[in-house]
Formats: structure tokens, C-alpha cells, sequence
């Protein structure tokens, strides 16, 4: 299996990797090891002005490095934009087919992406977790 650059770069440093603790963090997994795909998010949503907005996320994941990549740039991406990525819905930052493309994930790999969707989705539609 041949991996891009951006799929390397994020499996190999995977700087969004870990837990989150404190306040109005929520947690969301889907997936299980064996099966070969298991994700977990931690987010830190702090309501504002009526609307939830994601302000942190981390990740821990088993998989394959498509898995670990994707995990960590959805984190990052989160974290990028910091106060300003509203969680609509659960819904990534983007499309599983646009994150398909951009790390060019084989189509049987297409489940992988949507474990990934539900553990994000779980995630902020879970209560927030006791500090």
C-alpha cells in the first residue's frame, strides 16, 4: 500500500493524539479493534451565544495509517479553527468523499472513513464528561 504525503505526515507525528480533560469536554468512539478500526474523539465544545462550537479535539485510534492520518487532521482541522468551527449536526470538517480525495483512500478503505464520521458524531452529541 502506497500512502501521500499528507497521510505519512499525520500518521507519522500525529500531534492531536490523546485524551482532553476539564470542563465541557464530551467523548465519542465508534468501531472496534477487532475488526481492525476503532476511533475515539474528545472534544472540548463550550457553549456560546447559543450555538456549541468545537475549540479543541484529540483523538486515539487503532488502524491502519489512513485511520491514524485522517483522525489527527480532523483534530487539527478542529483545532485550527479554534472558536469558529460550529458543531452543526456532528458533522466533519469535511465530506468523508473530500477526505477521501485528500488522502487518497482506496475505496475499500470507504468503512474506515465512516467509523471515523461516527466517532466524530458520538463525540459531540455525547453529554459533556464530569472534570
Amino acid at each position: 500500500m502506497t500512502y501521500n504525503e499528507l497521510t505519512w505526515r499525520h500518521f507519522e507525528q500525529a500531534a492531536h493524539a490523546g485524551e482532553l480533560a476539564g470542563d465541557y469536554v464530551r467523548r465519542g468512539a465508534a468501531g472496534n479493534p477487532a475488526h481492525g478500526t476503532w476511533v475515539q474523539f474528545d472534544v472540548r465544545v463550550a457553549p456560546g451565544g447559543g450555538a456549541s462550537v468545537v475549540q479543541e479535539a484529540r483523538f486515539l485510534a487503532y488502524g491502519c495509517p489512513h485511520v491514524i492520518a485522517v483522525a489527527d487532521w480532523v483534530a487539527e482541522r478542529a483545532a485550527a479553527v479554534a472558536g469558529a468551527l460550529p458543531a452543526v449536526a456532528g458533522a466533519l470538517p469535511e465530506s468523508v468523499s473530500a477526505l477521501q480525495h485528500r488522502f487518497e483512500v482506496p475505496v475499500e478503505k470507504l468503512g474506515r472513513l465512516l467509523v471515523i464520521e461516527d466517532a466524530w458524531r458520538a463525540a459531540l452529541s455525547s453529554p459533556y464528561r464530569k472534570a
